[in-house]
This record gives structure tokens, C-alpha cells and sequence, in this order.
């Protein structure tokens, strides 16, 4: 994850797009460190640089391991919006940044999000406005969602006015929220039993890196939707991977912010402990971010703790909710995540502390209470 790179007109080209494809073969994407504030800060490659393949391994029900290759291409050029009407549902932390860069990049983008009043900027901004998620879909060719978890996900769709009342045969849904594979499946169901293609895309990223159109967007379902969707995840985007049917891209998902959660936690453990042992928490700080851990999510986590700014990038509630569904899915395959489970015991305690609200790095007030 890097939020380094500037918005503008190098957005406009910067997107990778990873598929699956039967051919083998490898690429490397280097790092390089550039004149920077900030010990931690790194600078990708140019996303201008030609990737031809990126390993993909996958593991067979067969219990044998098959390497397949992911072709990926760099888009150069400016973004061609498409021309079908695009719909996006949930304007959160994400999804502002998601609609925002839609609109900036050309796309038709009707929007609706249960709190009205959100929708108000984007229509300034040239949006149209949906009474309802059902209403959105009739007028739209591709719905976009992005909620906070599995029941917000499932009752947009099921709910009263609903996504499902507005599917009609060739009707594209897109989930991109982050959810357990269990509740991807049930919605991918529902839309194809009425003719609709559905795809789940969820997103990896934060609050800035959606407003500056840098996620990383993980794919599975409907390989023809990922491909009409191919301007909007330019636009939303610096790389997209589409991984093979629904499902995947949830479980996929859920590993990485586990990881990150983990990671989360342990950073305000280290921090703590060196308050406790007396030591110098920026020292301690500069010398992580000289060293192999060095990366702008560290540096920016860290700065923030410091400087007692727990305004929310990516809510402490949600992660807590990733790892939660993470641990399900590992219990699930009787796959053990014991790292996992005492980062989530300790999210539950930030949560007890009402720190559900702020950023994710508020996990260190659990140590410090």
C-alpha cells in the first residue's frame, strides 16, 4: 500500500489491471526510495513501466498446487470513461472518494446513501440522485456498492426497495464491499436468478488513497463485468486483479486486512512498550522506518499516534470486523489464526474504550487504559 503518488494527470494512466490467463510467466514491480520528508515514505515505480505477467498460485481442491499467470497491462493514456449510466450506492470513507473520482474522470453516475444529505455535494458536482437502490439500478447499466459489512450488504440488496427489485436480464451489480464469502455467494445467487451479472470488487486502500484514486481493487465473479468496468477501476484505482469466480475476491480480502490489522496492533504494542521501558517512542519510530518495515502506512500510522489524531482513514470498527470474518473463514477450514485472534482481542477492548469511530490506529489507546 503506498498513497504517495500525486492526483492529477498522472492518475489518468496509472492503473495495472491483473488477469487470469493459462500462459506462465513472472515480473517484478520495484521500489524506490525518493527525496522525502519523511523516513518511511516510499515512492512506487512508475505505473508507465510494461508488467507482462505476475505469478498467481493457487491452490487446488486436489490438495496439488497449479502456478497460473496473471497478464497484467499498464494502461497509458488518458481514461475513456464508458458510456453506460453508472450507479454507486454508500457514500462512506470509500465510497466519496470512489464517486468522486467517477465524476471527475466523465462517467454518468447516479448515487444514493441512506443518510440523504451525503448525496449533496456529489450532485454539485454533476451526480444524479436516486431516491431509492432499486431506482438506482433500473436507471443505471452498472451498480456499484460499498457498505460496512455483511448485513448492510445483504439488506441493501433484499431489503425494501431494494438493489434485487430493480434487476432486470443484463442489469451489472458490483459489490465492493468488505464481506465474508458466504454473503457474496447468497448475493451473487439472488442477482443471476434474475438475469442479472454480478461481480464483487472489493477494495484496498484507505480514506486517501480512495480520494486520490489509488485502491487496489480485487475481483472475482463475471470476467465480462470486470471488463466493462475497465475505465471505472482506472478511474477509482492503480490496480486491479480479477481472481477467478465469486468468493474469491472476499477471502482474498479478508487475508490482507487481517494481515494489516495485526500488523496495526503490533505497531501500538511496540509503541507502548517503549513509553513503558522509557524510551523514545519518535526514536523508536525513526528507527523502524530506516529499516526493512519502513512504508508510508508506518510513517503515517505512527505520526498520528503521536500526535493523538485518531481521525478515521479506515475505522478501528471495521478492521475489528475484518478480523472477526477472517478468523470465521480460518475456523471454517480448521486453519489456525491465533495472531489474528489476540489482535482482535484487543480492537473488542478500543472498542469498549469507544474508539469504534476513530481510525484503525486508535488500537493504541487500548494498550494505555
Amino acid at each position: 500500500r503506498d498513497n504517495s503518488g500525486e492526483p492529477g494527470n498522472e492518475s489518468k494512466h496509472k492503473h495495472q489491471s491483473y488477469q487470469v490467463s493459462e500462459q506462465k510467466g513472472q515480473s517484478t514491480n520495484t521500489v524506490s526510495q525518493e527525496d522525502r520528508k519523511s523516513p518511511c515514505s516510499l515512492q512506487p515505480a512508475s505505473s508507465m513501466e510494461p508488467i507482462t505477467k505476475r505469478l498467481k498460485i493457487i491452490e487446488e481442491d486436489t490438495r496439488s498446487t497449479s502456478i497460473q499467470a496473471a497478464d497484467s497491462t499498464a494502461i497509458n493514456g488518458s481514461i475513456t470513461p464508458t458510456d453506460k449510466r453508472i450507479g454507486f450506492l454508500g457514500l462512506g470513507l470509500m465510497g466519496s472518494g470512489v464517486v468522486s473520482n467517477l465524476l471527475k474522470m466523465g462517467h454518468v453516475v447516479t448515487v444514493w446513501n441512506r443518510t440523504a444529505e451525503k448525496c449533496d455535494l456529489f450532485i454539485q458536482e454533476g451526480a444524479r440522485l436516486g431516491r431509492t437502490p432499486a431506482e438506482v439500478v433500473s436507471m443505471c447499466d452498472i451498480t456499484f456498492s460499498c457498505v460496512s459489512d455483511p448485513k448492510a450488504a445483504r439488506d441493501l440488496v433484499l431489503g425494501p426497495s431494494g438493489v434485487l427489485q430493480g434487476i432486470r436480464p443484463g442489469k451489472c451489480y458490483i459489490e465492493m464491499s468488505t464481506v465474508d464469502p458466504e454473503t457474496i455467494t447468497e448475493l451473487a445467487q439472488v442477482i443471476t436468478s434474475r438475469g442479472g451479472r454480478f461481480l464483487e470488487a472489493p477494495v484496498s486502500g484507505s480514506q486517501q488513497l480512495s480520494n486520490d484514486g489509488m485502491l487496489v481493487i480485487v475481483a472475482a465473479g463475471d470476467r465480462s463485468v470486470y471488463e466493462d468496468c475497465s475505465s471505472c477501476f482506472q478511474a477509482m484505482g492503480k490496480t486491479s486483479f480479477f481472481i477467478g469466480e465469486a468468493g474469491n475476491a472476499a477471502r482474498m480480502m479478508l487475508i490482507l486486512n487481517m494481515v494489516q490489522g495485526s500488523f496495526m496492533a503490533t505497531i501500538a504494542e511496540g509503541l507502548t512498550l517503549a513509553q513503558a521501558t522509557g524510551q523514545s517512542q519518535q526514536t523508536f519510530l525513526d528507527i523502524l522506518c530506516h529499516g526493512q518495515m519502513a512504508s508510508t502506512f508506518v510513517d503515517q500510522k505512527c505520526q498520528n499516534i503521536l500526535q493523538g489524531n485518531f481521525k478515521p482513514d479506515y475505522y478501528l470498527k471495521h478492521i475489528q470486523k475484518d478480523l472477526r470474518l477472517a478468523i470465521s473463514m480460518g475456523d471454517s477450514v480448521n486453519h489456525p489464526t491465533p495472531m489474528a485472534a489476540a489482535a482482535n482481542e484487543v480492537y473488542k477492548r478500543a472498542k469498549a474504550l469507544d474508539q469504534s469511530d476513530n481510525d484503525m490506529s486508535a488500537v493504541y489507546r487500548a494498550y494505555i487504559h
